[in-house]
């Protein structure tokens, strides 16, 4: 292993991540509120492997964001009636309006990657998404919204490292569905796929940015840093805030407290 791969996975310190995180959480609201005051709409792409740290970067990403202008879109294998539409189409309804941002926990490149390697689509169908999606992509951008795609990038032995912790978990097991293990057997089919998929739709108005993500600590500053410094925002000048004086009081009576339903202090439980 070369010497910048040793560094690279090396344990990243916790104190400087956690300082630095914040630092770029900052910055986010920041860029919520530009967006939010200029009406700009974001999409941000989340793709990759099973277990490649999307969901976690995501929660970093969106943890002090208001979830009125920044919404994440996770959506689950189409119904009947989608499969019959465009395909584009169910992900249409999902876009921003003015003032928001969209992160997408998997997107359209299910297509590309997923339906390609288990079948869950014909050979036509995946072939007219390669045609198409450059197409739609473009269409994006060229009616002002602002995309940006990241690939989370994981190596075969830390991908099962942490499927096996998952099973260890009880509280994480629900993360570990038939297709991510699947996936172990799959490997290079879903590799084969991911690089068909960058050939056709790593386009200079969209293009693909990688996250190589052995070391979720690296991986979250990496990404959250690109994707802060990608977008040419300014800072919102807020008016400052001051709490209003209380009235005094007009004679209102607070109800006994027996008349109303509490919930059991469990806490005091604890003590």
């Amino acid at each position: 292993m070369a010497d910048t791969d040793v560094t690279r996975n090396k344990r990243f310190p916790k104190k400087v991540y956690e300082e630095e995180l914040f630092r770029l959480q900052a910055e986010l609201v920041d860029l919520q509120e530009w967006v939010r005051a200029e009406g700009k709409r974001v999409v941000v792409i989340f793709e990759g492997r099973d277990a490649a740290g999307k969901g976690s970067t995501i929660k970093r990403v969106t943890q002090y964001l208001n979830p009125r202008v920044a919404r994440i879109v996770a959506l689950p294998a189409p119904q009947e009636r989608e499969r019959t539409q465009w395909y584009f189409q169910r992900y249409v309804e999902h876009l921003p309006a003015a003032g928001e941002i969209v992160l997408f926990d998997r997107s359209w490149y299910n297509r590309a990657g997923v339906e390609r390697v288990m079948g869950f689509c014909t050979s036509d169908e995946y072939h007219r998404f390669l045609h198409q999606c450059p197409i739609f992509e473009r269409m994006l951008v060229e009616d002002g919204i602002i995309l940006r795609k990241y690939w989370f990038s994981v190596s075969d032995a830390e991908q099962e490292a942490r499927f096996r912790s998952r099973m260890d978990d009880p509280m994480r097991q629900w993360k570990l569905s038939p297709m991510d293990l699947d996936s172990i057997t799959r490997w290079e089919d879903y590799s084969r796929a991911k690089d068909q998929m960058l050939v056709h739709t790593d386009i200079p108005e969209a293009p693909w940015w990688v996250v190589d993500d052995d070391n979720k600590r690296r991986s979250r500053l990496n990404m959250i840093n690109h994707l802060v410094r990608s977008i040419d925002y300014r800072e919102v000048r807020r008016d400052p805030i001051e709490l209003p004086a209380r009235p005094e009081s007009s004679g209102y009576i607070r109800p006994p407290r027996d008349s109303q339903r509490y919930v059991p202090d469990h806490a005091s439980t604890l003590l």
